[in-house]
């Protein structure tokens, strides 16, 4: 058999694997989630939207994403339901007391807060540009973000990126592609759904099944 169509039939494998996975994300409840991710477009993000990304990831960085999501009501209650940086920052010490007594992380609170902070002196139309021009390069300098965290709330805002997180890492690795977005380019030439849903979908088929790997590289188990 040719290098060639070796190659060709393991691009197969890899769309074909990624279909079930999606399959079975949409039978298992999560639909939604693939429909939120898809219609995500930065020119649509408010400020609203953007502070709660902002600290669902910075309270997701290292946590099970059940756990955040359990917790995640109150804290936007603790928040002014993020309505505006103004509302948050004009109450902060009540914020940062109110959300301490539900998520007891005081570096990822004031982190929140120094976000905020962020987002009221500079104005969001001023970060969306910031976004729209550095993009990822922008949000690593904020607060508490890192090489993960900074590519999280990029996908979470729509813009064109993978996150590099663990299970899409060894996914990556285990069928041949030097990164996490190459694989989802890969896919996304395809399939055609776009690489923010392809990561999205990993993730969630690796969060609904612990051998997860079997699905995608089978023969290398």
């Amino acid at each position: 058999m040719s290098r060639r169509l070796s190659f060709n039939r393991q691009i197969k494998t890899l769309a074909n694997a990624y279909m079930t996975a999606k399959e079975k994300v949409i039978q298992s409840g999560f639909a939604c989630e693939i429909d939120w991710q898809h219609n995500l477009s930065l020119e649509r993000i408010t400020e609203d939207i953007f502070l709660r990304e902002a600290a669902w990831v910075v309270l997701s960085a290292g946590m099970r994403e059940s756990v955040i999501r359990r917790k995640f009501p109150e804290i936007t209650a603790a928040f002014c339901n993020w309505e505006s940086a103004r509302l948050i920052i004009s109450h902060r010490e009540k914020c940062k007391c109110d959300a301490m007594e539900i998520f007891r992380n005081e570096r990822k609170i004031e982190s929140i807060l120094k976000i905020t902070e962020e987002v009221y002196y500079k104005g969001f139309e001023i970060i969306r540009k910031f976004l729209e021009k550095d993009g990822v390069k922008y949000i690593d300098r904020l607060p508490f973000m890192g090489p993960a965290t900074s590519f999280h709330l990029a996908k979470n805002l729509g813009l064109p990126t993978v996150k590099p997180d663990r299970h899409l890492t060894r996914v990556a690795f285990r069928t041949g592609y030097s990164s996490p977005y190459e694989m989802c380019k890969t896919i996304s030439e395809i399939i055609g759904d776009k690489i923010t849903v392809i990561d999205l979908v990993i993730w969630r088929y690796a969060t609904l099944d612990p051998n997860y790997l079997v699905l995608f590289c089978p023969s290398d188990i």
